[in-house]
């Protein structure tokens, strides 16, 4: 049998990452009114005690992601918890929030802190939200609290999760709240105001925090054209500059372009020291006679359990090298798959890990990988229909469930290698791609 390591760097970080609404429980939020609305949510579900984190579950799972090699953990604090009114600051929350926080230092775990990670505090969307014209100054006011009450424990932040999924659903698919629909100059609006705030925020932790380390975390996804013809190749083009590429041009060059609208970002202008990177997939795009937008995947492609996800790991190479094309560090941000019998999990993880090598190894910067995501949780519209933990839930009982993938992700953490013998002994399916081609 072929044998063979895929070795990391030292002090590369292996973890998982999560996010407030998703895990907590018992939010108040956009979010929380969002899911009592009729047909907003798959199935009627409600996020509910989610995983119970604000119940103290969350010792559990660090205990886990400990004991399993994960050095690292990506983790958001809930704007609306801390910030409930205008005028009001909740210290207890802070207070719970540094606790988490320092469980998780104790533990060996070092965290990064995302600021915003989708929801929103219902005073401020009743202001208009991230459409409001004040909406960055806004928000810094939370930062600048958040910041000042963790700085001695938190070295590395993401300022916003996602900005370009949060405008595609938000304002033009309508998925995510407040679900309006193809409307281009709100959505060009919130992803400006978005820009702006994220620079605001970059500014301000770096003076209160020399050593500090910030960056955005967005979800690349790559556009292929199906046919290589004129019209899906411009659709792949239009795709990837929008969806992609205008948040991070915005703050590497300062000028945001979106559609047919533009505006100057001067102050957003290399405002990031590394690219959290996000990516799950790829998409063939066919764009039909009458304008019809199709995305697919390959005929031959594993998908995930609903369809949603495919297993493309080359794409994955293709996102680092995407990211690190704007010249600085890149940090996988979230990568997984949603898969409740953990059948398809442990190839997809040997491929990527694979494709992360291979990019380490080819000299390209990237810094750290995490698993999304450590426990099921509350998939936003899709509900609980989604299953991306490591660890199963059973949402009744709050019991954890120990899938085969944790202990493959324990060995490569632990080992800070991918070697031909673990993914022979969890993903066969994966050895003869990765060690015999």
């Amino acid at each position: 049998m072929p044998s063979a390591t895929f070795n990391f760097p030292k002090k590369f970080y292996w973890g998982t990452a999560t996010s407030s609404h998703q895990v907590e429980g018992q939010n108040k939020n956009n979010w929380s009114v969002w899911e009592s609305s009729r047909g907003k949510i798959l199935n009627g579900h409600t996020s509910g005690l989610a995983c119970d984190w604000w119940g103290g579950r969350w010792k559990e799972d660090f205990d886990r992601a400990a004991e399993t090699g994960q050095n690292s953990h990506r983790l958001s604090i809930e704007w609306s918890r801390i910030q409930p009114e205008y005028d009001r600051w909740d210290e207890e929350a802070l207070d719970y929030y540094r606790e988490i926080i320092r469980g998780l230092i104790s533990r060996g775990i070092r965290p990064m802190v995302t600021l915003h990670h989708f929801s929103d505090p219902l005073w401020f969307t009743e202001v208009g939200g991230w459409e409001y014209a004040d909406a960055p100054v806004v928000f810094m006011k939370y930062v600048e609290k958040v910041v000042s009450a963790f700085k001695p424990l938190v070295k590395e932040w993401i300022t916003i999760n996602e900005p370009n999924v949060y405008v595609l659903c938000g304002y033009l698919t309508g998925t995510f709240p407040p679900g309006k629909k193809m409307d281009l100059p709100s959505a060009f609006q919130v992803l400006s105001n978005m820009v702006q705030a994220h620079a605001l925020a970059y500014h301000f932790i770096h003076r209160r925090q020399t050593d500090a380390k910030v960056g955005v975390s967005i979800n690349y996804r790559g556009f292929t054209p199906k046919n290589h013809t004129p019209r899906d190749r411009w659709l792949a083009n239009v795709l990837n500059s929008n969806f992609n590429n205008s948040f991070m041009n915005a703050i590497s060059k300062g000028r945001l372009k979106f559609g047919l609208r533009s505006n100057s970002q001067k102050k957003a202008k290399d405002t990031f020291d590394f690219v959290g990177l996000n990516y799950y997939t790829c998409s063939q795009v066919h764009l039909g006679p009458y304008l019809n937008r199709f995305l697919s995947y390959p005929e031959d492609a594993v998908l995930s359990d609903s369809g949603f996800i495919a297993n493309q790991p080359e794409h994955f190479y293709q996102a680092i090298e995407w990211g690190a094309s704007y010249g600085k560090p890149v940090i996988v941000t979230e990568n997984g798959i949603e898969n409740a019998d953990d059948s398809i999990r442990p190839e997809y993880l040997a491929d990527h890990i694979y494709q992360l090598w291979r990019a380490y190894n080819n000299n390209l910067p990237v810094q750290g990988y995490y698993h999304w995501t450590l426990v099921d949780n509350f998939e936003w519209d899709r509900g609980w229909t989604q299953r991306f933990g490591l660890w199963g839930l059973e949402n009744k009982t709050q019991k954890r469930i120990r899938r085969p993938s944790v202990d493959f992700y324990q060995e490569i953490c632990k080992k800070n290698y991918l070697d031909s013998e673990d993914v022979a002994k969890f993903a066969p399916k994966s050895f003869e791609k990765l060690f015999e081609s």
